[in-house]
């Protein structure tokens, strides 16, 4: 078929992905996006997967891109399709994640008028995309989708919208991908200036206390292997965020941990106690702070992102730098070389000391339950021991997404995938399924709490009629665990609706309740399910997991319900108040360094 062929709009549109390099589209037919469906089913370039639920089809998408660094793409039809997607689009947009969300919208003339299955989808996620279209002229169709490929996936990665009425789908039209873009205003800048580099390196080859802050801007710029070599030029002392956790090998004696609220005791005291942060892609989030007044009172600020809103936002920048992570890693490398080829070097070595004393003192541990019963915080160490370091680990959000985060060991970026700012309950499924498709070749574990395995564990069924075989570990503690923990310490423990396995009236007083059966609910959806309630077990069943690779694997792993989350900053405090056990602070004072 030539360009100068008239096609419909859905013909357009299809092409249009195709030629955005589209391999693979998570979503679910409807009436307004119904058209696009048609060609959609003659491509031979672009895989559809349907899954069960439009939320799952973001998630999905999110996680194909935090895999590969690939641009996700996800397509509902309107109304309802559409709202299903506001999460996904949300939690991309909190975590700058590179995905198109495609959208179907009813004909140009209805729109405004209320119409069967209309939403305002463009108005409802303006606040939450980093950019958005609606397209009523068919004509339009292959400009849009081509910019909305390169707003995703440039300067500071995120979700953009493309909603596309169905007169459009429809209308005949010609063909023509854009030769240009015209995106007026839209110049990111990646290049950071030379001044504040030198400016930078002063800082730097000044400071006595210095910690690189590298955030998860770092892993979306492929900037670990500058990383690891600025770290080995200074030997500065390194702390991971939650979302940049593998873009510094965890095995490297520099690295401190993750910094924040359930950061290391050494991370947190690192940031506390520096005289200089040099921030890589982070953006001094609350849950890293802690009490922003109190946070870091000593330290002076090189804040380097992508997205210059992001700097100063939240703490004021000494020297700010708008670049791209890589280029900036880059730039300050030839700086440093320079001047240590002048003589000039950092003197960090007291300081360095301290650090390393203070991470042998405080490590991450966890004590093993006194009634025998099974340690969340074994299972995942088990778990990421027997996986291994080239395994991806998609998380929910809660208690296990916190200890998958400490009790992993992370070597390699794009491993460790997880919702970061948003903190959406139902992620680690849909998401791990995603990661899968992008990385076929690779193992894909989703470690997820029982509560948030039962708002997307549908997508089991897309998995299996897929193949797309995930291994999904369910940590479960009968319990909304987090939200428990929080009860315990801040509200008498008084567990107002957090128990997801209260007695029924109608079973026999002592007799075990598993509401749902986990093991037999993967095997109705056509998955393998398997369930662990001992120390003894966790290494065999782990093991039978992994010798499984034609069809998704569940394990219920049956765990304490009273295990917490340690160390914890509580929320609105200083992080100078971190506790590593319940009663239990640090013994070092400001002035030990």
């Amino acid at each position: 078929m030539s360009q100068a062929e008239p096609i419909t709009g859905a013909q357009s549109l299809i092409r249009s992905l195709e030629h955005a390099g589209v391999e693979t589209i998570f979503g679910i037919p409807g009436g307004a996006i119904l058209p696009a469906y048609d060609p959609l089913m003659d491509s031979s370039a672009i895989r559809h997967i349907l899954v069960r639920h439009e939320q799952g089809a973001g998630h999905a998408a999110q996680g194909y891109a935090a895999a590969t660094g690939r641009v996700g793409v996800c397509m509902a039809t309107s109304g309802p399709g559409a709202t299903n997607l506001v999460t996904p689009l949300a939690d991309a947009h909190m975590d700058s994640v590179p995905m198109v969300a495609v959208t179907g919208q009813v004909g140009a003339a209805m729109i405004g008028t209320d119409a069967f299955q209309e939403a305002d989808i463009r108005g409802i996620t303006m606040p939450i995309t980093k950019h958005n279209f609606l397209v009523t002229d068919p004509a339009e169709i292959p400009q849009k989708i081509a910019e909305a490929f390169h707003i995703a996936s440039t300067g500071r990665p995120g979700p953009v919208l493309v909603d596309v009425a169905k007169s459009a789908l429809t209308a005949q039209t010609r063909f023509r991908w854009p030769t240009e873009l015209h995106l007026p205003g839209y110049r990111p800048v990646t290049k950071p200036h030379a001044k504040q580099i030198r400016e930078a390196t002063r800082l730097i080859l000044e400071a006595r206390r210095p910690v690189l802050y590298v955030g998860g801007g770092t892993i979306r710029a492929r900037a670990h292997r500058e990383l690891a070599e600025l770290a080995a030029l200074t030997g500065i002392p390194v702390v991971t965020t939650l979302m940049a956790r593998g873009a510094f090998p965890d095995s490297n004696p520099q690295h401190l941990g993750m910094p924040g609220m359930h950061g290391t005791v050494a991370a947190v005291a690192g940031l506390q106690r520096s005289d200089l942060i040099i921030s890589l892609g982070a953006r001094f989030d609350d849950r890293v702070t802690g009490n922003l007044d109190s946070f870091a009172p000593n330290a002076k600020v090189i804040h380097a992102d992508i997205d210059p809103a992001e700097i100063g936002k939240n703490r004021h920048a000494d020297v700010p730098i708008v670049g791209d992570c890589r280029e900036v890693i880059s730039d300050l490398l030839v700086a440093l070389r320079t001047a240590q080829d002048a003589g000039e070097t950092g003197d960090y070595e007291a300081w360095v000391e301290f650090l390393a004393g203070t991470k042998k003192k405080y490590p991450l541990g966890y004590d093993a339950p006194a009634d025998g019963s099974l340690a969340p915080q074994y299972v995942i160490e088990r778990l990421g021991a027997i996986a291994g370091p080239d395994a991806i680990y998609s998380s929910g959000v809660g208690q296990h997404q916190m200890w998958a985060a400490q009790f992993i060991d992370y070597e390699k970026p794009n491993t460790w995938i997880n919702s970061g700012g948003l903190g959406t309950m139902g992620y680690s499924v849909p998401a791990a399924m995603g990661a899968k498709v992008g990385c076929p070749d690779t193992t894909v574990w989703s470690i997820d709490g029982d509560g948030c395995f039962q708002m997307t564990n549908q997508e089991l069924a897309t998995c299996a009629i897929e193949g797309i075989p995930i291994k999904v570990a369910v940590i479960n503690n009968q319990s909304l665990g987090m939200v428990r923990q929080w009860q315990t310490l801040f509200y008498n423990e008084r567990y107002s609706n957090t128990d997801l396995q209260r007695q029924s009236p109608r079973v026999q007083p002592g007799t075990p309740v598993r509401v749902p059966d986990f093991e037999k609910l993967a095997e109705a959806y056509g998955c393998v399910g398997l369930s662990c309630d001992t120390p003894g077990e966790v290494d065999a069943t782990i093991a039978k997991a992994m010798e499984v690779d034609d069809v998704p694997v569940v394990v219920d792993f049956r765990v304490h319900r009273d295990a917490m989350v340690w160390p914890m900053v509580a929320a609105g405090t200083s992080n100078d108040d971190i506790k590593y056990a319940r009663d239990l602070a640090p013994e070092f004072e400001k002035d030990d360094v």
